[in-house]
């Protein structure tokens, strides 16, 4: 079983300085204590075009988090699955009714 350093070595995250969704990722990124591998996609030179990004998001936006064998696009699914693999540091509130406001929250 790989150690908790080990696993967060794995993660990658695709990412664009400039991008507000991007930004979200990196700081629950840093809430949770995980460390992660930057990978910069300049939006300005068309890299999230580029045959080896479209292969992890067809789609050709960021961010892009990779988790070994696991690809996740979208801010707000990424910060789920964050919350649900690495439970450590909540990111959420425990309370059902204060949850679904959060959710409100980022789906706008």
């Amino acid at each position: 079983m790989a150690s908790s350093v080990e696993q967060q070595k794995k993660l990658k995250l695709y990412s664009y300085f400039r991008s507000s969704c991007s930004h979200r990722v990196r700081i629950a990124l840093k809430l949770k204590g995980l460390e992660y591998e930057y990978k910069a996609v300049s939006l300005l030179k068309g890299e999230h075009f580029s045959p080896e990004f479209t292969k992890l998001n067809p789609m050709g936006y960021v961010p892009v988090l990779v988790d070994e064998d696991i690809v996740v696009s979208d801010s707000f699914a990424i910060l789920l699955y964050l919350e649900e693999k690495y439970p450590q540091h909540p990111l959420l509130p425990l309370d059902l009714q204060r949850r679904a406001i959060n959710y409100q929250v980022q789906v706008i």
